[in-house]
């Protein structure tokens, strides 16, 4: 059986929470470190099954919370409007770069292969592990990326909405789940249009074997953003487009278990890993 064990990572201006979900095998295991998305969580829906199926493949499945979520571990509502508001896409990035530098030291130590380590993200955090694999960091050290329904773009805003963002000093954001009304500040504008967050340059510059996943039905980020990814990258790179498949592959928080559609992009997944892990 597999064991989740919590964490906390300490990084400039953040304490981020998260879950290592360990493989029964003893010692050093390749590991699989995923990246949520918007308005997302580590617990949410399918993430603690896809984590648990990792596991279970003999792999260390790493998940966290990043701190923007304005949510600790067990939340289900946003308890920290003020962190999610001061989000922004470098600090996912910056984030999500720590966690993967930190594992197999200060989360998990002595159970990951340092030398074997991949990437997952969904939605937005699709962009963050495809910014992640093209770092100069990562990008000859990463063995392996998966993105699930992820942006092409960081700049989602229309030109009357950064008007009015400017303007107020926030864009409200409502989060259908909870019934939450939220907002983000000035700096994730700055962010989107001053950072260079390039999402197909990073596409053309990544080095990992990435496999691309995306619904034929997603409302959130529509499929033609899969294609635009697949059209830019390099090396080895598979487009998988789950037919009648939605942004969350017909899944939903709380978890009900696994839809055709989350199981096709599950089984391609655990195919990836397995091949280039």
């Amino acid at each position: 059986m597999s064991e989740t064990v919590p964490f906390t990572l300490r990084i400039p201006g953040a304490l981020l929470h998260g879950l290592a979900d360990l493989p029964e095998e003893p010692g050093e295991r390749p590991a699989v470190v995923i990246c949520h998305g918007f308005k997302g969580f580590m617990e949410w829906g399918f993430f603690p099954a896809l984590a648990t199926l990792l596991a279970e493949r003999g792999y260390v499945a790493v998940r966290f919370n990043l701190s923007g979520t304005g949510m600790q571990p067990g939340d289900e509502l946003v308890t920290d409007p003020d962190a999610f508001r001061e989000n922004t896409y470098s600090r996912e990035l910056a984030e999500l770069l720590a966690v993967l530098d930190a594992a197999g030291t200060s989360i998990a130590p002595g159970r990951v292969d340092r030398s074997r380590i991949g990437l997952l993200g969904h939605s937005r955090g699709g962009g963050d592990a495809l910014l992640a694999a093209a770092s100069p960091a990562w990008r000859d050290r990463l063995r392996a990326l998966v993105t699930w329904a992820a942006i092409s773009d960081v700049d989602r805003f229309s030109p009357a909405q950064k008007e009015e963002w400017r303007r107020t000093g926030e864009f409200p954001v409502a989060n259908a789940r909870t019934g939450q009304r939220l907002a983000l500040g000035l700096g994730m504008l700055d962010d989107v249009e001053n950072a260079g967050l390039d999402l197909l340059a990073a596409a053309e510059t990544r080095r990992a074997p990435w496999l691309i996943v995306h619904g034929e039905e997603d409302e959130s980020v529509p499929i033609g953003e899969a294609h635009r990814l697949a059209g830019r990258a390099a090396g080895t790179t598979e487009l998988l487009v789950v037919p009648g498949a939605n942004h969350t592959f017909g899944s939903r928080h709380p978890f009900t278990g696994p839809t055709p559609q989350l199981i096709q992009a599950l089984n391609a997944t655990q195919r990836w890993f397995r091949e280039h892990l």
